[in-house]
């Protein structure tokens, strides 16, 4: 299918406005993520395709649940001479 549109100055910059038929055939709404192919004769809108979240295998709770300043090496903390700390 082929629309025509028209862009138009917005702030600083251009638009193209996302209505009727350009907004409901792909479905975009109010927040959707957009990736953007942009080439010498135009660009392409396409939907982000969704990124699976990546899932650590421990909580951060889980990691410090049993952590103890031996356990962490705090005893192994360098200490600073007095003139670093000026």
């Amino acid at each position: 299918m082929k629309t025509h549109a028209k862009i138009q100055k917005w702030g600083n910059g251009l638009a193209l406005r996302v209505a009727g038929v350009m907004r409901d055939i792909p479905h975009f709404q109010d927040g959707t993520e957009v990736d953007i192919e942009i080439n010498e004769e135009g660009f392409i809108v396409r939907k982000s395709i969704a990124k699976k979240k990546k899932r650590f295998p421990y909580s951060e709770s889980q990691l410090l649940k049993n952590l103890t300043p031996i356990l962490a090496h705090a005893d192994t903390l360098a200490s600073p001479f007095a003139n670093e700390l000026e």
